[in-house]
């Protein structure tokens, strides 16, 4: 059997020679040779200072690309780009506008390239951006912590109770969590592949999020059923906590960004909605322990788990946003999310066996919707 390797390289290496042929050769290129390279030019991310606009730019299409003049506000302007020159393709470059924006106001912004192709860009409401400062990162951190830690923990209050309740109240809760985590599975999918479409078309970032999805399903199954046993107790609740942590970092990711272009105003009403909509996260990640005593050191880890990563979600989304990392981001949240489903689910069924009873009863289903409608409910209280 060893023998035979050398051979199964053989065509790799032909495969290679033939790719490696075809771009130094380059055979094909007198079929296109009067045709104008594609062009296509993505903004990535637009910070508003003192010195003006600052515009992050990537470039796709099939060949160099050359910012040769700006627009903003249908007037041209100069500009500096860096690093100088013809952007190639995947490549990024950030261009410099002295421009004198004014806060609160719109503002449109048209990149036109040396070969005449236009792209525009609109800044609906024009704010200062975040800088990198400690009072910023306190600010943007706090606010991570409302909408992510703070009502997992409140959440995971309801433990107590849950431990008196009955064989039907268990599979009830156990049920209410699969429907949150079905919502948070599809409002992950939703978001992922929106950000995916403000990404560089070139990076195919809409695959990106299923593929990052499946490929971290089938990660988190291979680690949690090692040694052929499905996870339960607090195992279970490890994972849980891990899907909930990644949805809310990539969570985080649209709340700081939003933030820091002004599309979302910070006030009470907005922290209260992701308050509610969260704290049932909480009671999801406390239902697979009610057979068991963990002490608070415990729940504390679980709620940071769960919760923490929504603070460098909104770090991340505020000073350093890129929409194809972003759907990386979301992509493997869908994953990890996708596999507590699971796994909770399979829980549910061997609880209910282990009973006598049939998984699918009106206790279950009831508690299936009662998740979906509770996380739908919350969901429209917050305003984005």
């Amino acid at each position: 059997m060893i023998r035979a390797w050398p051979t199964a390289l053989v065509p790799f290496a032909l495969l290679g020679l033939l790719a490696v042929g075809f771009l130094v050769l380059r055979p094909l290129d007198w079929m296109t040779s009067d045709v104008p390279p594609v062009e296509t030019l993505t903004v990535e991310r637009v910070a508003l200072g003192p010195e003006g606009i600052a515009v992050w730019v990537r470039a796709g299409g099939s060949g160099p690309l050359t910012v040769a003049q700006v627009q903003v506000d249908g007037a041209y302007w100069q500009f500096e780009q860096s690093p100088p020159g013809p952007i190639e393709r995947l490549d990024g470059a950030r261009i410099a506008i002295p421009y004198p924006w004014v806060e609160g106001e719109t503002h449109h912004l048209l990149f036109l390239t040396s070969s005449g192709v236009s792209f525009e860009h609109t800044i609906d409401v024009a704010l200062p951006t975040p800088v990198l400062s400690t009072a910023d990162l306190a600010a943007y951190g706090l606010i991570g912590l409302f909408v992510g830690l703070v009502p997992v923990a409140l959440g995971m209050m309801f433990y107590p109770a849950l431990r008196d309740l009955g064989r039907r109240g268990l599979a009830f809760v156990l049920a209410l969590t699969v429907g949150l985590l079905v919502f948070l599975l599809v409002d992950t999918l939703e978001e992922g592949l929106e950000i995916a479409a403000g990404a560089a078309s070139s990076f195919q970032a809409g695959a990106l999020v299923w593929l990052g999805a499946l490929l971290t399903l089938l990660a988190l199954l291979v680690v949690g059923r090692r040694g052929g046993r499905a996870p339960e107790g607090m195992a279970l609740a490890v994972f849980i906590a891990l899907g909930i942590g990644l949805h809310n970092l990539g969570e985080g990711l649209a709340i700081g960004a939003s933030f820091a272009v002004g599309e979302a105003a910070l006030a009470s009403f907005l922290v209260l909605g992701f308050a509610l909509h969260n704290v049932t996260e909480g009671v999801g990640i406390a239902s697979p322990l009610t057979r068991e005593r963990p002490g608070l050191g415990t729940f504390t880890a679980l709620a940071a788990l769960a919760g923490l990563p929504a603070v460098f979600g909104t770090w991340g989304g505020a000073f350093a946003f890129s929409p194809h990392w972003a759907a990386v981001c979301f992509g493997i949240a869908a994953g990890a999310i996708l596999q507590v489903v699971i796994e909770v689910s399979d829980y549910l069924r061997r609880t209910a066996r282990g009973s006598g009873d049939s998984w699918l009863s009106g206790a279950t289903l009831l508690g299936f919707a009662s998740g979906l409608a509770v996380m739908y409910g919350t969901a429209m209280l917050v305003p984005f």
